[in-house]
């Protein structure tokens, strides 16, 4: 196996458009890693950040995208215990940690400064086979297809935004902005927790409005002001919670209009544009401002569970699956806003 090469989606450089498929070694495995053949692999936002070159973290070049998948176990390093060959396994995104890190040790090896993830740090999935540390693996129930199971990760980024590092009650009014995957999946997980959602989008997101309106009950919003009436519709104060889901600065100076005094604004959207306005409405409503990142171990086990169960359900907001060669219109599809999220499917 390890003779043979495999195609892979490659980010070769920082200039725009570095992406192109190229083949690839079958990974090595360490005494501690499994070898994942990968069934199915998320297409994430953040892939395309990294192929538009609008990103703001390091990414160790070349590297393989894709840090949203899962399938079979091929292959056990020689210490890995509790797993066997063929098994149905889904992995978290934090490929290399530091085990002996301060946060490491309280469980939140997620917030790791020195942490690595699949994908920009280590080679991703979207390819055939991936090397995988085994204390990433969770199982994934056989009534659960590899394509809803690859989109475990993001919502975890959803769950634990919305029930980690939010106070939500039954019955709070929230607004989420920006309907691209991590938008919609955070107003899935709020109505969930009880709460009446509303997302706020762009004249050009009518087509994943409808989608967060008609699959999770959503009250579909384009512009500041619906934004701004909605918020205020109970007592003309603003919504309990606002989650910026968009990957843009200035979406903050929204989320502080439409949150109500006392109320809460949680950041779970990257943009790293400067901010040319004041935030002082934060000090003056008496906000809480909360920054959401990433995820650990008990959220994967509690999100699994809620898929498998069919209390969150994923298949709405699937646009189709492509084959890893063709993950350019995958890509351009998802950027472009015609679908939510794109699958890829190894060769």
């Amino acid at each position: 196996m390890s003779s043979t090469k495999i195609p892979a989606v490659v980010n070769y450089s920082e200039q725009k458009h570095s992406v192109e498929i190229r083949e690839i070694p079958v990974p090595e495995i360490g005494e501690e890693d499994i070898l994942l053949e990968v069934e199915n692999v998320g297409v994430c936002g953040s892939d395309l950040h990294q192929w538009t070159s609008d990103h703001s973290w390091p990414v160790n070049y070349p590297v393989v995208l894709g840090h949203e998948f899962g399938g079979k176990i091929a292959k056990l390093g020689s210490r890995v215990s509790g797993w066997k060959l063929g098994d149905r396994v889904v992995s978290e995104t934090a490929a290399v940690i530091d085990s002996l890190n301060p946060m490491s040790k309280v469980g939140l090896y997620n917030l790791d400064p020195t942490r690595k993830g699949f994908g920009y740090g280590v080679n991703g999935a979207m390819t055939r086979f991936v090397r995988v540390p085994s204390r990433c693996l969770h199982s994934v129930p056989e009534n659960l297809s590899f394509e809803e199971a690859c989109l475990t990760e993001p919502c975890c980024v959803a769950f634990n935004a919305l029930v980690g590092n939010s106070h939500i009650k039954p019955g709070d009014r929230v607004v989420v902005i920006g309907p691209g995957t991590i938008g919609i999946l955070c107003a899935a997980v709020a109505r969930l927790c009880g709460a009446e959602v509303a997302v706020l989008g762009l004249e050009a997101d009518r087509g994943r409005l409808e989608i967060a309106k008609n699959a999770y009950g959503c009250d579909p919003l384009i512009g500041d002001d619906a934004a701004e009436a909605w918020a205020r519709k109970r007592d003309g104060l603003g919504a309990d919670l606002i989650v910026d889901a968009a990957g843009h600065s200035i979406t903050l100076k929204t989320a502080m209009k439409l949150v109500r005094p006392n109320g809460q604004i949680t950041k779970v959207g990257w943009g790293p544009q400067p901010l040319n306005f004041s935030i002082d409405p934060i000090v003056q409503k008496n906000v809480r401002l909360q920054g959401s990142f990433s995820h650990n171990w008990p959220i994967w086990e509690r999100v699994i569970a809620l898929l498998a169960s069919g209390a969150l359900n994923v298949k709405p907001i699937i646009g189709g699956v492509w084959s890893i060669t063709e993950w350019h219109e995958a890509f351009e599809k998802m950027h472009t806003g015609q679908i939510v999220k794109a699958v890829l499917k190894p060769v």
